[in-house]
């Protein structure tokens, strides 16, 4: 019996060889596989492209140098912004922006076994975009600092009515980048040559033009139309629209709603010019008395009309949108305080006082300043209750009104002055007055007592203080007749009689001797002494010959001192 393991093996023999036969096939697949993708690993998959440059089949190093040459350009060129129809360029390098070579080449070349990266690299076709670096915070400033070139502020619009004529300015729309969007836009598309849109956020005018042409149609076109028709008491005026414009503004509410406004003051203004320019207004006059002819002749009195101002934006306003354009303003008449009825009343009806003061008649200069002013004084009328004033009659005595150097009294010396001697026309003046019984107001005694005078009752005048004034407290007008002839001045009052008046004199009181002084000055004028003293003259009212009051007038001299001038030009 034969073993079986002692047979001939020739079968087998023959599958060993074939098994080493596709083993020995395996090992050369795979060794051309690695070599295949040996060879890939050290280029770029072929007809690959990274932002849009053809870097397919090249080295590592030849790739970069490719790309950063071809997008070189692109990574310096100015980034645009554009909004609202400005635009505005960010320089690259300095907002922080550059291309990542390396990075946006990676991962393209390199040994690898897997299928697929050896299909791709043999196949190619990829296509990759630029990858970049992003500084933020610099990004942030240059968006920022561009932003102004791009912003907008919002305009609001206007209505004005100025001359009269009607303008309107439409609103404009503002706008502002979003800064934080755009940051992010630019972070995204960069690089890209075409311009980026900013974000924005648009900033609406308060008042829309919507509401200024509604303005214009309700109100301003209509006000503007033509004049405007006032009735005034019996009197009717225009006023035109340019004249009332400066009055009218147009302001806006919080809600941008706009209500027409009016400075009351300038209306009331301008319709107050308007009527007076129509002899709407008045003011009242008091009737007057004069006499061309020695007789009195009283010119009527008239009544005032002024408009009620408070009354008068109302309708002028209304009128000027209404389809009349007419207002009526009411006016309020007032009287005269003189009127014509109490002028004849009180017409003079007699010689009520006289009084008459003497000079030397050769006193030149001084005489002449006496006359002259008794010229001025005579005739004035007085009516009841008025206040007369001398000064405000002579007015400023000058030598363009006629009047001549003469002797005054300053600092308690004799001096000249242009006027001098008018004092004496004062203290007349006064004495007429002391005995009609007027209330006098304001008068002042020479400094020194003047022979010539009344003991206390005198009075000196100056421009423009002291003055002579006393008010008609007699029951009629005052005619006051004045005249100068030869060496002496008479003033008389002619009115309607009311008093008795008398004057008593005190004793002199207090008595001041005068000093002697020589005066060697070439100016000095020499002076008679008279001693300083005080005294009391009492002016007693009486009526049908019973005393009705007493009224006292104190007055108090300075001494004349005793001067002699020595030197040879003195007077």
């Amino acid at each position: 019996m034969t073993d079986i393991f002692d047979q001939p093996q020739g079968p087998p023999r023959r599958r060993g060889g074939a098994i080493a036969a596709v083993v020995g096939a395996f090992v050369l697949l795979v060794a051309g596989y690695v070599g295949v993708a040996a060879y890939t690993s050290g280029r770029m998959p072929s007809d690959t492209k990274v932002g849009g440059v053809q870097v397919g089949g090249l080295e590592p190093a030849q790739a970069r140098k490719t790309l950063a040459t071809a997008v070189a350009e692109r990574g310096a060129t100015p980034v645009t912004l554009t909004a609202g129809g400005r635009s505005a360029t960010l320089a690259p390098a300095d907002a922080g922006l550059s291309i990542d070579i390396d990075t946006s080449i990676g991962n393209l070349s390199g040994f690898s076994l897997n299928p697929a990266d050896v299909v791709s690299h043999l196949t190619g076709g990829v296509t990759r975009s630029l990858e970049t670096d992003v500084d933020e915070a610099k990004l942030k400033a240059s968006v920022t600092k561009a932003s102004k070139a791009l912003a907008v502020p919002a305009k609001e619009g206007a209505i004005s009515v100025a001359g009269g004529k009607v303008t309107m300015t439409e609103p404009v729309k503002g706008q502002a980048i979003e800064i934080d969007r755009t940051v992010e836009a630019i972070a995204q598309s960069w690089p890209r040559s075409t311009p980026i849109v900013a974000p924005v956020t648009v900033a609406m005018p308060k008042v829309s033009a919507e509401e200024l042409q509604r303005v214009r149609t309700e109100f301003a076109d209509k006000a503007m139309s033509g004049p405007i028709a006032v009735k005034a008491g019996d009197k009717t005026f225009e006023i035109s629209a340019a004249t009332l414009a400066p009055a009218i503004t147009f302001p806006a509410d919080s809600q941008g709603k706009i209500t027409p406004a009016f400075d009351e003051k300038l209306i009331i203004a301008a319709v107050s010019k308007a009527a007076d320019r129509a002899d709407a207004t008045s003011d009242p006059r008091d009737a007057t008395v004069s006499f061309p002819s020695g007789q009195p002749t009283v010119i009527p009195s008239r009544t005032g009309v002024a408009l009620e101002t408070s009354k008068i934006v109302a309708p002028v306003t209304a009128a000027l949108t209404s389809p009349e354009r007419a207002a009526i303003v009411p006016v309020k008449v007032s009287q005269p305080e003189f009127t014509t009825e109490k002028a004849r009343a009180t017409l003079p009806k007699g010689m009520i006082s006289t009084f008459t003061t003497y000079f030397p008649a050769n006193g030149g200069g001084r005489v002449s300043n006496i006359r002259l002013a008794a010229r001025t004084l005579n005739g004035t009328y007085v009516a009841p209750g008025a206040t007369f004033s001398l000064n405000e009659v002579l007015g400023r005595r000058t030598p363009e009104k006629g009047y001549q150097k003469g002797g005054v009294i300053q600092d308690g010396r004799l001096s000249e002055n242009y006027g001098g001697g008018i004092s004496q026309v004062s203290t007349t003046l006064f004495n007429a007055a002391f005995f009609a019984g007027v209330k006098f107001e304001q008068y002042m005694a020479h400094g020194f007592y003047i022979s010539r005078y009344p003991e206390g009752r005198e009075a000196t005048i100056s421009y423009p203080y002291p003055d002579n004034r006393w008010t008609n407290t007699t029951d009629g007008g005052i005619h006051i007749r004045a005249s100068s002839t030869g060496g002496q001045v008479t003033v008389a009052f002619y009115g309607t009689k009311k008093w008795d008046v008398v004057a008593s004199k005190s004793p002199r009181r207090n008595i001041v001797p005068p000093k002697k002084i020589n005066d060697p000055s070439p100016e000095c004028i020499t002076q008679n002494p008279v001693p300083g003293f005080d005294v009391t003259v009492t002016r007693i009212f009486k009526q049908g010959g019973a005393t009705v009051r007493t009224e006292p007038f104190n007055t108090h001299y300075n001494p004349e001192d005793d001067v002699t001038c020595t030197h040879p030009d003195a007077k």
